[in-house]
């Protein structure tokens, strides 16, 4: 992966390895966020490798520190990470993460046990931390957790919960 090829990506220079700009990513719907899986590695890459996509790009200290001095990178990321959200049924209230009105048509897609998505939170939960968005990672634990209290431990049980509070502990 060539150097600052995640940063291209997220000023919209640049595309993934698919050859896809960040503002197609984002413009997709739910379906297609389900159904496609090699996008998440790039609007949330970490530092090391993905087990499920061994071409997925590496967020490098010098990709770390970029975010973290650049206010519109950390405002993409945002953006990234409101697609995640939207796709979840959540949405963004100020500096908390809450249910939108789309929670209860979205969740059944997500909300069991070992899904998919659970692993995609978990990174994006880590990718906001490294890149300074340490706020928004702890809002949307505190969702997950809140929801997990609601849905009960059948749905998010206690291992993924631990996941979760790590990635936001180790960012």
């Amino acid at each position: 992966m060539s150097a600052g090829a995640i940063i291209d990506f997220y000023q919209g220079t640049g595309t993934d390895r698919a050859g896809r700009k960040i503002e197609d990513i984002w413009s997709w719907d739910d379906r297609r966020l389900e159904m496609v899986h090699d996008y998440i590695q790039w609007l949330f890459p970490l530092p090391d490798p993905s087990r499920f996509n061994p071409s997925a790009p590496l967020l490098s200290a010098e990709d770390r520190f970029a975010f973290r001095h650049s206010p519109e990178l950390q405002a993409r990321a945002v953006r990234s990470l409101d697609l995640l959200l939207s796709f979840l049924g959540l949405v963004r209230e100020a500096h908390c993460i809450v249910r939108a009105p789309t929670f209860a048509a979205r969740a059944p897609n997500w909300l069991e046990p070992a899904n998919h998505n659970y692993l995609r939170l978990t990174r994006s939960l880590l990718f906001l931390g490294l890149v300074g968005l340490e706020t928004q990672a702890r809002a949307l634990l505190s969702c997950l957790e809140d929801i997990a209290a609601v849905e009960g431990r059948q749905a998010i049980g206690a291992r993924t919960l631990q996941f979760w509070r790590e990635a936001v502990t180790s960012g």
